[in-house]
């Protein structure tokens, strides 16, 4: 079963699941994970600013490329403009530092990375910069359906991408169904809940995995891609990070998708900000960020 490239709004494809770098503060660890990664067979690289690591990112992209397991063309990168950059005269700025982190000439996507501070300003900065052929995609992360509605009437250029949660428990149908309606990627972060709530032991994923001799991991990896969403998953174990790409040989039915679906909780298994002093306090330590 072949491993399709998805088609962006704009024409730009981009890979059906992607390796990401979040939390991987220790720069030789982090460099080193996606050198493993790529060689693995990933080809979509999802870093940010707040990360503080896309120079780790930058140097293991300068070594795949120098030992010839690929060109940059062949590569898919991301990065996010982190919030105390969000303004139209910042993200410019904030863009540029990313990029002289990475030592790229350009990046593939760049989202705005919470949907704070000013950044309605900063999509025009974005928008300018996709203009110039800087970045390939523009999108933005973690907007819910309320925020990308207004979002979308007030802007000329439609996002590429909205980067949410999204997982067995936390599974934002609604969410899903209003981006495809509106021509927009869904990507998932967390797509595996971190395996909280004993995820990797449910009973109804682990029929279901062994019914396809697969991992659970490799269950729900496969669910979201048949839903038409694009996981970022994170391993830095080589056995892990195979079998997280292996997944593209085998097909959950009907029924089994309907059985996963039973399982959604509705609520995040994040930290949730759905109180005003939650978000000022989460406004506080991002301040604190040294992008």
């Amino acid at each position: 079963m072949e491993r399709k490239d998805i088609v962006l709004n704009n024409g730009v494809t981009m890979p059906p699941i992607g390796y990401g770098v979040f939390r991987m503060t220790n720069l030789e660890e982090c460099e080193n994970a996606v050198v493993q990664a790529v060689k693995t067979g990933y080809r979509l690289i999802d870093t940010a600013a707040a990360y503080e690591n896309e120079t780790a990112v930058g140097k293991a992209i300068k070594r795949v490329i120098a030992e010839g397991i690929v060109s940059r063309e062949e590569l898919f990168v991301t990065t996010k403009l982190w919030i105390t950059d969000t303004s139209y005269e910042k993200a410019k700025e904030g863009f540029r530092r990313s990029l002289d982190r990475l030592g790229l000439d350009y990046v593939d996507l760049y989202l705005i990375h919470q949907p704070y501070n000013d950044y309605y300003g900063a999509w025009r900065a974005l928008e300018e910069l996709y203009e110039e052929g800087k970045v390939k995609s523009i999108g933005v992360d973690n907007f819910t359906q309320d925020r990308m509605a207004d979002f979308l009437f007030f802007n000329k250029v439609k996002p590429a991408v909205n980067m949410i949660e999204c997982n067995a428990y936390f599974q934002r149908e609604d969410e899903c169904r209003y981006l495809k309606e509106q021509n927009i990627l869904m990507q998932a972060w967390s797509p595996l809940a971190a395996g909280k709530e004993d995820l990797f032991t449910n009973e109804i994923l682990c029929k279901i995995a062994q019914k396809h001799q697969k991992s659970v991991a490799q269950i729900i990896l496969r669910w979201l891609v048949l839903r038409g969403i694009v996981p970022v998953v994170k391993s830095a174990n080589p056995i892990r990070m195979r079998k997280n790409l292996d997944i593209f040989d085998f097909v959950l039915s009907e029924e089994e998708m309907k059985q996963i679906a039973t399982l959604d909780t509705g609520h995040t298994y994040a930290t949730a900000r759905s109180t005003g002093k939650a978000v000022t306090e989460f406004l506080e330590k991002a301040n604190q960020y040294h992008v």
